[in-house]
């Protein structure tokens, strides 16, 4: 368990975030600023975008903040090659994404920002993660009945997708569910040490 000085705010609406986070056992509040640029530079390495943004979304929170506040900010994407895939706009755009991460192995990426006052520390967890090849049925089914438009690769493993279609996966689960909870954890530590 983490003994923390720090009054914790996760800078998220994600339910599965809020649901990661409470499973550490700390106490928390959802604290959400509407309208946060989420663009990166065209030419930054794909490995390093999810950190960008988790960065750049914590900057409006500074001047919100009290010296006993800590700020958890985080983005998620899926690399596959060198695409970038965030959150879907529609339908066809999720039946695309799922079309093309089937039958390959791709990396889900997400970005932290833990930010006070006085200091800030950004780090990034990767994740491969293997499709088997997916039917266009399966695809349908699962963007029909669970409308995975807000979620980076336009699925979520915890759904019926991850269910039938992941044969493997290297390195955290949290993490593909949108937050690595292991390293958060002990960044959590090091800031109640300090």
């Amino acid at each position: 368990m983490v003994v923390t000085p720090y009054h914790i705010i996760l800078a998220s609406n994600s339910p599965r975030r809020k649901e990661l986070l409470s499973g550490l056992g700390i106490d928390f509040e959802v604290r959400i600023i509407e309208g946060i640029d989420e663009s990166y530079p065209a030419d930054l390495p794909t490995a390093e975008v999810a950190e960008y943004i988790s960065h750049k979304k914590a900057a409006p929170y500074l001047s919100q903040m009290t010296a006993d506040e800590l700020v958890i900010t985080a983005d998620t994407i899926v690399v596959l090659g060198t695409q970038v895939m965030g959150k879907p706009h529609d339908e066809a755009d999720a039946c695309r994404m799922l079309r093309a991460l089937s039958g390959q192995t791709h990396q889900v990426i997400t970005g932290v920002t833990l930010t006070t006052l006085q200091r800030q520390q950004s780090f990034s967890v990767t994740t491969d993660v293997t499709f088997k090849p997916l039917t266009d049925d399966e695809i349908h089914h699962y963007v029909t009945h669970y409308r995975p438009f807000d979620k980076a690769g336009a699925y979520g493993i915890q759904e019926w997708i991850g269910y039938i279609g992941v044969t493997s996966l290297r390195g955290s689960y949290f993490n593909v569910m949108g937050l690595p909870v292991q390293r958060i954890y002990e960044a959590l530590k090091d800031f109640a040490n300090i």
